[in-house]
């Protein structure tokens, strides 16, 4: 994910630029650069890779100044080079932009007609141009934005500067977030708190479609028709070390609670009002997506279960037959790939021995491409395929995964619903889906609500040694993910199956003292699941119930417990679903004092054999 660090100073704000993209690094990059403004000129430095290598010029040759903007690149047009790398310069404007334009080439075109030249391949650039055709038309640098994203389609966050405003900086945003911090003497942009909480903790959050116009003294916010509007400043309450678990008991929970936030981070500037945006997997991604017939996805442990809710998913929307396996099985037999098959590898460090072994494999079978889910931008994983989707949980140090989980749901999901496209999903289900998607961090969020409910139930759990999962459809590998969270953490042996397979052996496990958890969403199975429930409530059966609030779920029953759930719709509730089961895992596993964090002989990156 791009980056972007801004600054309107009394100071040199080169060390400050370079500090906050530092801060951003976990975010995915491939390239770095700032623009300083500097006596009657914008100064440049911009390098392909890392930021210590863009620092290594600027620290060769300073550039003094008090403006600037800064960004780190993920590519999407353009392939990774000094001349794609931001800021953009046009005329006399520096742009820096996070997000898709998606309408960048017939305004490129018009452009040239016009005797513009573009030195980059990139989106940007042209909205550089578009901007400063207003500045020559006479507007200012803030009325020359507004009049430019009245012209764009797409996502964006935008810092922009100009020579003829020095000491000024506009920027704007729609479906990717931008924020301003608030000094004393400078003011700041950036598309994260964490990239400027070392200079400032008063953070003020633009909304949709706001312009926003900084000085050293000043910080006004403009709506699209140019009418000043309030937002109001707040103290930021994370820390200059995005590791610290700040309130939390401990890293697991505090992961647990940030799932609204990473879910959001994922979707945005990935998923629009009009759908899916285009080049979100790279910029060699449509030629592949378009003839790809079969997909093979192949991962471990929480990855591999997200895989198993994403071949319901795929096969449902895009109609392509979906594999799903695991790493260590794959590597060691003769899989058979069809023609036109993509391979898929996920993980959240990048570098699963596993993982990363059977994607290299891959490499010799035949595959149409490899595509890389992950949340480690400089992985072995991400390095080596050729399509790629970076999640954006940030930091996981809890070693159960909880937020890793619920972005590569996210992820697959945007996958699923663009392959639906390009294979005739009718249009207004696409639409509904792409909306129902862009609520799932709503949705997360009231599901964490139910965490004193939960609460209470985990006291059932204290004195047991065995536990059994049951989900149908989608919502099976989310209980295979249940039950994977509660071994993990608190040392219970516990199972998982779908709910129709209670009478091919599991129903023999059951009695009074295993608990039975069972996950209800409202859909086409909900009478299949109350049917399969009734078998262990005539056993005994200490039954668990996570229930969608419209599933009709009998709860007056002695030996059933029910947490109600709003899972939204039936796209997004294997991730909203899984939320209360993390959560249960998580007290149980405190009530019984175990190591939440790290569990005995578990390690967070699987990186050996």
């Amino acid at each position: 994910m791009c980056g972007i660090v801004a600054a309107v100073a009394q100071r040199d704000i080169a060390p400050i630029l370079i500090a906050g993209l530092k801060a951003l690094e976990y975010r995915g990059y491939d390239s770095a650069g700032m623009a300083i403004a500097d006596g009657g000129e914008i100064r440049r430095v911009r390098a392909k890779g890392k930021v210590r290598e863009m620092e290594a010029l600027y620290d060769a040759d300073p550039v003094p100044g008090g403006t600037g903007i800064a960004h780190t690149r993920w590519a999407t047009h353009g392939v990774p080079s000094e001349k794609n790398a931001h800021p953009h310069v046009q005329g006399r404007i520096a742009i820096v932009h996070n997000g898709i334009i998606e309408n960048y080439a017939s305004l490129r075109e018009s452009l040239r007609a016009k005797g513009r030249t573009f030195h980059s391949e990139t989106d940007t650039e042209v909205m550089g141009a578009v901007i400063d055709e207003h500045v020559q038309a006479g507007r200012s640098l803030r009325e020359a934005v507004t009049a430019a994203v009245r012209e764009l389609e797409g996502a964006y966050a935008i810092a922009v500067m100009s020579l003829d405003e020095p000491e000024r900086i506009v920027g704007a945003r729609r479906g990717c977030p931008l924020l301003v911090g608030i000094g004393i003497g400078e003011h700041f942009l950036g598309s994260d708190a964490q990239a400027l909480i070392k200079v400032t903790n008063r953070m003020m959050y633009l909304e949709e479609d706001d312009v926003v116009e900084i000085t050293r003294d000043t910080v006004e916010v403009f709506n699209l028709d140019g009418q000043r509007v309030d937002r109001t400043a707040h103290e930021s309450e994370i820390s200059a070390d995005s590791v610290e678990r700040g309130e939390y008991r401990h890293y697991m929970q505090k992961e647990i609670f940030e799932q609204p936030r990473a879910v959001a981070d994922t979707l945005e500037g990935r998923i629009g009002p009009h759908g899916v945006l285009p080049n979100i997997f790279g910029i060699d991604a449509d030629p592949i997506l378009d003839k790809t017939r079969g997909i093979h996805i192949v991962a471990c442990g929480t990855s591999y279960h997200a895989g198993m809710v994403a071949k319901y998913w795929i096969e449902e929307l895009a109609r392509i037959p979906v594999v799903v396996e695991v790493a260590s099985e794959y590597r060691y037999r003769d899989v058979v790939v069809p023609e036109n098959t993509l391979f898929v590898a996920v993980s959240q460090s990048g570098e699963t021995a596993d993982t990363l072994a059977a994607m290299r494999e891959s490499r010799r079978r035949g595959y149409l491409a490899t595509f890389a889910i992950c949340n480690v931008p400089e992985s072995s994983v991400v390095r080596e395929s050729d399509l790629r989707l970076m999640t954006r949980a940030g930091p996981e140090i809890g070693v159960a995964s909880t937020k890793a989980f619920t972005t590569q749901l996210a992820a697959f999901a945007l996958l699923a619903l663009d392959l639906g496209r390009r294979r005739g999903l009718d249009g207004a289900r696409y639409l509904d889906h792409c909306k129902e998607l862009q609520s799932l961090p709503r949705y997360i969020e009231n599901a964490l609500k139910s965490e004193p409910e939960v609460l209470k139930i985990a006291d059932h759990f204290i004195n047991k040694q065995h536990a059994l999962f049951l989900g149908r459809g989608a919502q099976y590998p989310v209980a295979l993910e249940g039950s994977l969270k509660l071994k993990e953490i608190s040392y219970i042996h516990a199972e998982a199956y779908p709910a129709g397979e209670l009478k091919h052996g599991p129903l023999a496990l059951v009695d009074e003292n295993m608990p039975i958890v069972a996950v209800a969403p409202n859909g086409p199975l909900l009478d299949k699941l109350k049917s399969n429930l009734q078998e262990v409530r005539a056993r005994g059966g200490e039954l668990i119930v996570f229930a969608d609030e419209r599933a009709e779920m009998d709860t007056e029953t002695a030996h059933v417990a029910t947490v109600r759930v709003d899972g939204g719709g039936d796209l997004i509730a294997p991730a909203v679903f899984t939320v209360p089961m993390q959560l249960l895992a998580y007290h149980v596993a405190v009530q019984r004092g175990t190591d939440v964090d790290q569990p005995r002989n578990l390690a967070k990156s699987v990186t050996v054999e």
